[in-house]
């Protein structure tokens, strides 16, 4: 053997020892591809919408003016400035918001007679955008009058802080709505509205009266061109998710701090003016983030909930007061819970039997003619109903089984969700599961807002769970770092992780929704939130695309998916899960790797012989710390391309704390 054999042999030593090494090193996930098991559900993944960090008003709902009937309490005129002669008056004419402002000139040309309204946190207005000024107003001495409806900037260097301004003569005696289009020049973050009275021809000096109530700007292009509409960039990325299930409208809102002042379904529906507004729980439930003037109008109420849920392609999930207030707060007041009897409980599961009327009722019946009245004759095919949010112990079971008993002779066809607790552990959470099981109900909703070592010791949450009893509502989760609760890189890696278990276990769980929904950047209370917002612009978070790579890569059947190595509890490495899509032929296999190294990983399509086209999707969360803002919506976002089979597998480096969903198409396919 000469020196150059020995060579040789040497150099292929080191490269049969670096492929065993490489080997071994790599991660190995089989799909078993002949094997499809579990139909996904239709509902698998959604968002929770609360009235949380200004969700509504301020947020998706689209109406501009703050306190637009004067109802907020114990200010009138909170979000209001007067100028001149201005009275609040209390005989109205809608009889839940009776509050009216009478303006009456002062009868001096350069002393004027308005109101000014600050929006929430101002008002956005796009450049050459047009708003919808509505008013109800009278002139009592039947003599016409000139509103002067302007948009104002107050905060100015500018000489004028008028933006724009168009001119409503008010000519009846009786209350009547009036209307005009104004539109804004530019954009503008913080704006206000402002309303001068004048007589006929415009000018200060008018002595007359004019009496004005539900004051209101919309913008004209909304959702869909909706009136009493919502705001279309927040909507259309709820759209653009793909959700099967939207869970409304609370959370906290549905138990209230009282009960008088839980969310009340039927004073959010028929003519807006006339609902009646709620102080919001949230207001003041956290001292560190108060807001005084939080209120619902119920403008967005459960007509626009079931409305939106049709027009996002989400099935309705409503959830309804169960005659308990917040177990956390004020249980100790008689006002915190109804007898646990069916009598005295009566008012609560009449609600629940109204509200699948309104929803799904012939337009004969009381609320199905509602539904149709407020424009929507067609059934919303309401298919579940969740009954009491957060509650446990016995004070919840002796109460529900009442309103199981009667909504299943009511409605048999309807699916019942219970609740396990505020937490996803511990012995509430399992007496609930107990309970719910005892009493029947359809699925069990179970919440988990929890830190990162949490998360990392429940990927394989569901894999062990009984598949006798109801199915699994994961109702509201989040994941957040220690110490940093906000929407960053690093803790939605985990959120990305754990939903293979949901996806793995579709046999039972049937639904899942993230939550909370939205937040605006200047009146959020709780954070992480899917969605940030303020008045002119949308932000994703990492956690939204998460969600979105799962929704839109859903499949139809889970086929099984087996790793060479499984990651033990509480520490980080590679997870892993497989579906089928009946729709385009494709198997997306989704690999999260939570470490902090790049992991080699071949995927292997057993019962397959060769692939088509593999197609990529990348989340890199690599900058652990890294988010995504209003100011910089695209810091952190999903990243197409595409990869290589090698017959039947495909050889790949998953980066670091990354997140990649392969589509992979069956053979034959492009």
């Amino acid at each position: 053997m000469n020196d150059r054999t020995c060579f040789k042999g040497f150099v292929l030593g080191l490269l049969c020892a670096s492929t065993l090494f490489s080997r071994a090193a790599e991660t190995l996930v089989t799909v078993h591809t002949a094997k499809k098991g579990a139909p996904i559900p239709a509902t698998m993944y959604g968002f929770f919408y609360e009235d949380i960090n200004f969700a509504a008003d301020g947020g998706m709902y689209a109406e501009m003016v703050k306190n637009r009937s004067f109802e907020y309490t114990p200010n009138a005129l909170s979000g209001w400035k007067v100028m001149g002669r201005a009275e609040m008056r209390s005989d109205g004419p809608f009889e839940n918001n009776p509050h009216y402002l009478r303006l009456q000139g002062t009868g001096h040309p350069e002393m004027w007679t308005g109101l000014q309204n600050e929006g929430f946190f101002g008002m956005g207005l796009h450049a050459g955008a047009d708003y919808r000024f509505t008013v109800w107003a009278r002139v009592p001495a039947g003599k016409p009058q000139m509103l002067k409806v302007q948009l104002v900037q107050p905060n100015t260097m500018a000489e004028h802080q008028q933006l724009a301004e168009v001119k409503v003569v008010v000519d009846s005696p009786e209350w009547k709505q009036y209307e005009t289009i104004i539109r804004s020049p530019r954009q503008v973050e913080k704006a206000e509205l402002r309303i001068f009275l004048a007589d006929e021809n415009g000018r200060a000096w008018t002595k007359e009266i004019c009496d004005v109530e539900h004051i209101s700007l919309f913008p004209v292009d909304t959702w869909r061109g909706h009136r009493n509409g919502l705001r279309k960039d927040i909507v259309q990325a709820l759209y653009d998710l793909r959700p099967g299930v939207f869970r409304f409208p609370g959370g906290c809102i549905v138990e209230g701090t009282t009960l008088e002042n839980r969310y009340n379904w039927k004073h959010s529906v028929g003519p807006v003016e006339n609902r009646k507004i709620n102080k919001n729980r949230w207001m003041d439930c956290f001292p560190h983030r108060c807001f005084p003037d939080y209120f619902q109008s119920y403008g967005l109420g459960y007509y626009e909930l079931f409305l939106l849920s049709e027009e996002i392609g989400a099935e309705p999930l409503p959830v309804m007061n169960v005659g308990m207030a917040c177990q956390y707060q004020n249980w100790e007041r008689e006002d915190a819970h109804a007898p646990a009897t069916e009598e005295g409980l009566e008012t609560y599961i009449q609600d629940c039997l109204d509200l699948i009327e309104f929803a799904n009722g012939d337009t004969a019946t009381q609320w199905g003619k509602v539904r149709a009245q407020m424009g929507h004759p067609e059934s919303f095919g309401l298919k579940y109903i969740a009954v009491g949010n957060e509650q446990w112990g016995k004070f919840y079971f002796e109460r529900l089984k009442f309103f199981v008993e009667r909504i299943r002779k009511a409605y048999p066809d309807i699916r019942i969700v219970g609740s396990s607790g505020p937490g996803p552990d511990g012995k509430d959470f399992e007496d609930g599961w107990k309970a719910m099981t005892d009493l029947k109900a359809d699925l069990v909703d179970e919440h988990f807002y929890r830190p990162i070592d949490w998360f990392q010791n429940n990927m394989y949450r569901y894999d062990n769970y009984d598949r006798k009893g109801p199915k699994v509502f994961a109702g509201e989760y989040a994941c957040h770092d220690n110490g940093k609760k906000y929407n960053h890189a690093g803790a939605s890696i985990y959120e990305a992780a754990f939903m293979t278990t949901l996806e793995r276990n579709a046999d039972i769980v049937e639904m899942a929704t993230y939550a909370p929904m939205l937040a605006h950047v200047e009146g959020w209370q709780w954070r992480p939130d899917l969605i940030w917002f303020d008045n002119l612009r949308v932000a994703l978070s990492c956690s939204y695309h998460v969600q979105a790579m799962y929704a839109r890569n859903k499949g139809t059947h889970v086929l099984p998916c087996i790793q060479s190595e499984k990651t033990p509890k509480g520490q980080d490495g590679v997870f892993s899960s497989a579906v089928w899509d009946e729709n385009d032929q494709s198997y997306v296999v989704k690999v999260i790797n939570t470490s902090a190294e790049d992991k080699p990983v071949r995927l292997v399509m057993d019962g397959a012989k060769r692939l088509g086209k593999v197609a990529t999707l990348t989340l890199d969360c690599s900058h652990y710390e890294g988010e995504n803002t209003v100011d910089n919506p695209n810091s952190i976002v999903p990243v197409e391309n595409y990869a290589e089979a090698q017959g039947n597998a495909v050889e790949a480096v998953v980066g670091a704390k990354s997140f990649v969903v392969y589509r992979i198409a069956k053979e034959g396919r492009k």
